[in-house]
């Protein structure tokens, strides 16, 4: 219990040395995490890692530590008593209600649009370019300026009021650190062995294209992969003609009442024609009497329904599959997207085993083409073949104007 006290006090005695040592940590570990999930890197880049870790200590530890103690400390005067009363008596104190939005504005619309994100951006500079240029540094965060402190705003405002509200002056640097260790975390996690945004994750603090990334990571959660068990018959069911209401409705309780289960289903009017395409697991002597009642059933009739079964693959040439890659491709809607996408791929001899393509709404009312496609190849992805893909769909970019490119690799 000795050891445990003299412990606990260490934060309190040495705030300073306590901030800078864990934000040294927090970021190294940060970058170790993106280069072994993420990157999958068989071999650490120690260089890199290195400075990750000089910034975290000199910056994130040393430089934050003076701005949110020291400075805010005598900026605002009455902030530690303020995080030590009860939540009832917080409520109560007008003035320190008032420092602590104060706090959270100098923080957050002072400190790092004009501090943090020009460092950070220029030390991403320095680390990743073989020849750094702090010009093009400041250029990107310029261009990148709006998306990236919206996207700083909604995740770290609530954060940081939390910390100027509740943390001692000794814990506001760790808070800072442990916040954004979890929103790495989160990144990776979701992000896996992601292709295009690499340097989005090593961030710090959010991006706007790292909000993007959690946001499709959320989106894909909740998607449900076509499992095919090996006990069970496994049909592919389409149909098409004229669209009809009710035409869902029946061929699900076709199914139902044969004792099937759809896994994976795909429906769609255009115009005044209705294609659906579903995956339907089943038991195998149940399988005949399925067929027969969705082609007997008078509802159906003008469906032209098809059944064939299916096997773990029967299309295609790939006997085994290598490699895996999801993309996914945001921009203004014109013709011939969906050609230079697909011939891009195809000039790399793989295989699209899906494709999913919609028209949304986007910002400011323009109409963006969304493309995502499952792609598969048997020949081995290293990082520099990974890295050349990634520089076509950029340049597809530049060329189609292209918001979000989203490269993930499933190996």
């Amino acid at each position: 219990m000795t050891i445990w006290k003299s412990l606990a006090q260490i934060p309190i005695k040495h705030p300073l040395a306590f901030g800078v040592g864990i934000s040294t940590i927090k970021t190294s570990a940060s970058d170790l995490l993106v280069q072994v999930v993420v990157e999958k890197k068989q071999e650490i880049d120690w260089k890199r890692n290195a400075a990750f870790a000089t910034f975290g200590c000199f910056y994130l530890g040393g430089v934050q530590y003076a701005i949110y103690v020291p400075l805010f400390g005598r900026l605002f005067p009455n902030a530690a008593a303020f995080a030590a009363k009860p939540i009832r008596e917080k409520v109560r104190d007008v003035k320190g209600m008032a420092a602590l939005c104060g706090q959270v504005f100098l923080d957050q619309f002072i400190h790092h649009p004009l501090l943090y994100f020009p460092v950070f951006y220029g030390t991403r500079e320095m680390v990743m370019s073989d020849k750094p240029d702090l010009v093009r540094a400041m250029t990107t965060y310029q261009q990148n300026m709006k998306e990236d402190l919206a996207a700083l705003w909604k995740v770290w405002v609530p954060s940081m009021m939390v910390n100027f509200a509740f943390m001692p002056m000794w814990a506001r640097v760790p808070w800072v650190a442990g916040t954004s260790l979890l929103w790495t975390c989160i990144l990776s996690a979701m992000r896996g062995g992601d292709v295009a945004h690499n340097t989005d994750i090593e961030a710090p603090f959010p991006t706007g294209s790292t909000l993007t990334l959690v946001q499709e990571g959320l989106d894909e959660i909740f998607a449900s992969p076509v499992d095919l068990d090996r006990s069970l018959a496994h049909i592919c069911i389409s149909g098409a003609g004229p669209d009809k209401i009710g035409h869902v409705a029946t061929m699900a309780r076709c199914v139902s009442d044969a004792g099937g289960n759809v896994t994976h289903s795909k429906m769609i009017r255009l115009g005044q024609e209705f294609t659906t395409l579903m995956h339907v697991a089943i038991e195998p002597e149940k399988r005949g009497d399925l067929i027969k009642s969705l082609r007997n059933n008078k509802d159906l009739k003008l469906l032209n329904i098809r059944a064939s079964s299916l096997t773990r693959r029967q299309t295609g040439s790939f006997k085994s599959t290598v490699v895996g890659l999801k993309i996914h491709v945001v921009g203004p809607d014109r013709p011939g997207m969906l050609a230079s996408i697909a011939e891009t791929i195809a000039r790399r001899n793989m295989s699209i085993e899906d494709v999913t393509t919609e028209i949304r709404r986007g910002k400011y009312g323009q109409r963006d083409f969304v493309v995502t496609a499952e792609v598969v190849t048997t020949e081995p992805m290293d990082r520099e073949k990974l890295d050349s893909f990634h520089a076509e769909f950029q340049n597809l970019k530049e060329e189609l104007n292209l918001s979000v490119v989203d490269i993930r690799v499933h190996m």
